[in-house]
């Protein structure tokens, strides 16, 4: 998980809702809380209601999470170091007879 609006990476931060919606631009609500309660169910996140008003609840990534975090990191740093080898790829793909 990333720290609200900091783009860094944190993978102990507690987020909220509301922090969780506005880093997933255009999610919505009912798409955002099922996805958690899988996560959650799947045991990536753990999920802690704190019984205050307004009512308070904090999602965190858990071990299992963690380890995932990691190797997606991993996939994604990969993936910007290939960008521009992989869209040359593509374009001679495209052009080539046949395609």
């Amino acid at each position: 998980m990333r720290g609200p609006g900091r783009g860094r990476r944190c993978d102990r931060c507690r987020l909220r809702y509301t922090d969780l919606q506005r880093q997933v631009p255009g999610i919505s609500q009912r798409m955002l809380s099922l996805t958690l309660r899988q996560l959650q169910q799947d045991g990536l996140i753990t999920r802690t209601a704190y019984a205050e008003v307004p009512p308070r609840v904090e999602y965190t990534l858990a071990p299992l999470g963690r380890g995932l975090h990691e190797i997606v990191t991993s996939l994604i740093g990969w993936a910007a170091d290939h960008h521009d080898e992989i869209r040359a790829n593509r374009e001679r793909a495209a052009e080539a007879p046949g395609s």
